[in-house]
C-alpha cells in the first residue's frame, strides 16, 4: 500500500550524515509529534523522514515499515502515559492509613489515564488505540521513570489495595480489566463521545465520580 505523502510545504535539506543513533532518535521523535497531532493515522514514514530533513531510503535502516515506526511511536506513547500516571501516583500524601493510601493510589491512576487522553489525545489514540500487532518486538521502553507500563502501574495499585486489606485476595484477579474497562469508556465519551466538548468542571466532576465508583466497587 502507498503511504500518504504527509502535511504539504517544503522540506527542509535533506541531510547525508547522521551520527550513530542520532538518525532513528530523529525518525521517532518525528513520528511522536505527528502522533501528538493526529493520532496514529498521522504517523507516515515519509513525513518523519521530511520532518528528520533526510531522503526517504536513509530511514529503512532504522525503520523498515510505517508498521516499524509505529510500534516505535506506540511504545513512546505509553511511556508518555505512564508518566501521567506517575505525576497523579506523586501527589498522593505519603502519610495517612495504609487503606486510604492504597485507594487513593488507585484514583490517581485513573486520574492520570483520564487526564493524558483529555491533554494527550493523539498519544492517547496511539497508545490504546494504534493499529498494531499483538506481539511487540521493539524491545522499546514503555514505562515511566518507575520502569512500569500502564497496565503495570494499574496492577501494583491493586496489589497494594490487596495489601491494605482493602481489596479481597479472591477478587484479585482480572481486577485490572474490570478498573480499565470503566475508565477507557468515560475516555472515550471525552474525546469521541457525548462528552466531547463539555467544560472542564462537568468532565473533573465526573471523573471523581467515576473513580470513587471503581475503587469502592472493587
Amino acid at each position: 500500500m502507498k503511504e500518504k505523502t504527509g502535511v504539504a510545504g517544503s522540506a527542509p535539506p535533506a541531510r547525508s550524515t547522521y551520527r550513530h543513533g542520532d538518525l532513528r532518535r530523529a525518525l521517532l521523535e518525528a513520528g511522536v509529534e505527528l502522533a501528538r497531532q493526529g493520532g496514529p493515522e498521522a504517523v507516515v514514514l515519509r513525513e518523519a523522514t521530511r520532518r528528520a530533513g533526510v531522503v526517504p531510503n536513509a530511514a529503512y535502516r532504522h525503520f523498515a515499515s510505517r508498521q516499524a515506526l509505529l510500534l516505535g511511536v506506540r511504545a513512546a506513547a505509553l511511556a508518555a502515559a505512564a508518566t501521567a500516571m506517575e505525576t497523579e501516583l506523586a501527589a498522593v500524601p505519603p502519610e495517612g492509613e495504609p487503606a486510604e493510601r492504597a485507594r487513593a493510589a488507585v484514583r490517581a491512576i485513573g486520574a492520570g489515564y483520564l487526564r493524558f487522553a483529555l491533554e494527550q489525545t493523539g498519544l492517547f489514540r496511539t497508545a490504546f488505540g494504534a493499529p498494531v500487532d499483538v506481539v511487540d518486538t521493539t524491545g522499546e521502553a514503555k514505562g515511566g521513570a518507575s520502569g512500569l507500563n500502564p497496565f503495570e502501574l494499574l496492577g501494583a495499585a491493586l496489589d497494594q489495595m490487596v495489601a491494605a486489606g482493602v481489596l479481597p485476595p479472591a477478587r484479585r484477579p482480572g481486577a485490572e480489566y474490570l478498573a480499565w474497562s470503566a475508565v477507557h469508556g468515560l475516555a472515550l465519551l471525552i474525546i469521541d463521545g457525548p462528552l466531547r466538548g463539555a467544560p472542564r468542571e462537568q468532565i473533573d466532576a465526573l471523573s471523581r465520580q467515576l473513580l470513587a465508583m471503581v475503587e469502592k466497587g472493587l
